[in-house]
């Protein structure tokens, strides 16, 4: 007599490891109908004419092919985007989020002589997929507080990386969800520890595009002292958060490595073909982003106004507040009046009664302050 069929629940708990079974899944909130400024997108389409070219662009694709020289057709036009450095190598990922997985994938590796495991450092609160990434590649992750104005604290991060001699130490540039750009000199620091404890520094610029500087020209200006170094980015802040194409820059070395553990074919012909269209249309993005730049300041000005809020200075396409009183009542507040933002008061303890909201068009900051306004 056969045995009787496991249930999917019964198998899961036998095969699959404890960690992630205890672990929450990366929430989505559900938008429709809403006034979406929860996710740091690009608020703007494209023009029609560009829409229009666009379709007949990929509709004129292979689709029965594989991806082949059109993905180093947009690594070469991704490099010289960016200006990448001499003596650098450029490799793509399905959005910034595989990169991160496939660095840790990396850098999975056996304890050391003192019997320390491998572990990822990064300051806290930051973007969730690092801890994430570690968590599941089974390695140890290290978070340090930044300071109650959400700087980086040098000694505390000076000192964990000497503890824990870190594989890999991410640094924000914007950070997320503060949006602030940190100290140059607290971060050239910290690049330097890192190098004597023999760990890679990934600087992760996701929201360049809306930044007053970027590091890669420290980068260029020194390459020795960024030998360790790689630099990521991601189209999805530059309007393309619906293509997935995030790009990894450093030594040619680190990169040839690293390049190894990317799944082929990870980057379809539909989404290399969209990134290869923005880039031959930067000006119509860099209008778009000039525009986000200018609202994102009048925001901040009204938040300035508004009593009850005290708003955090933003280098990215979003602005961090503290409210007075309970954060999510006044975020269920705005999310009745069709307003969607993010509740981030319980991410981290320096983030009590914090909201973040992405800088949309006029129309939507408008309807965006008006119900942040009725809800406090």
């Amino acid at each position: 007599m056969n045995a009787p069929l496991s249930q999917p629940e019964n198998i899961a708990q036998r095969v699959l490891r404890q960690d992630i079974q205890s672990m929450h899944a990366y929430a989505i909130q559900e938008s429709q109908g809403m006034v979406k400024l929860d996710a740091m997108e690009n608020p703007h389409r494209l023009p029609l004419q560009l829409q229009q070219e666009l379709g007949r662009r990929l509709g004129a694709l292979a689709l029965n092919r594989y991806p082949g020289h059109q993905v180093d057709t947009l690594r070469a036009a991704l490099a010289a985007h960016a200006g990448m450095p001499d003596g650098c190598d450029i490799m793509l990922g399905n959005g910034s989020d595989e990169l991160i997985s496939l660095l840790a994938m990396a850098c999975d590796v056996p304890a050391d002589a003192q019997g320390r495991p491998a572990c990822i450092l990064a300051p806290v609160p930051g973007f969730v997929m690092y801890a994430m990434s570690a968590k599941l590649q089974g390695l140890d992750f290290v978070g340090v507080p930044l300071t109650a104005d959400f700087e980086l604290d040098e000694a505390a991060m000076l000192s964990a990386i000497g503890t824990h001699r870190p594989a890999i130490v991410y640094l924000a540039y914007p950070n997320n969800p503060t949006a602030n750009l940190w100290d140059d000199d607290v971060i050239a620091a910290i690049i330097d520890a890192q190098a004597r404890a023999g760990g890679l520094l990934v600087m992760d610029e996701a929201y360049q595009p809306f930044a007053s500087r970027s590091w890669i020209d420290r980068i260029r200006a020194e390459p020795q002292r960024h030998r360790h170094v790689l630099l990521m980015r991601t189209m999805s802040k530059f309007g393309l958060a619906g293509v997935r194409i995030g790009y990894m820059m450093g030594p040619k070395a680190l990169i040839a490595e690293v390049d190894k553990l990317r799944p082929p074919y990870n980057i379809s012909v539909l989404n290399s073909e969209c990134a290869l269209f923005a880039l031959e249309h930067t000006g119509v993005f860099a209008a778009q982003a000039a525009d986000i730049r200018a609202q994102r300041e009048q925001v901040l000005a009204a938040l300035g106004l508004m009593p009850g809020v005290n708003a955090y200075p933003s280098q990215a396409n979003m602005i961090l507040i503290r409210v007075c009183g309970d954060a999510a009542r006044v975020f269920d507040g705005m999310k009745a009046r069709k307003v969607l933002v993010k509740n981030v008061s319980g991410l981290h303890p320096l983030l009590a009664n914090c909201l973040r909201l992405t800088v949309g068009t006029a129309d939507e900051n408008a309807l965006m302050l008006a119900a942040l306004k009725a809800s406090l």
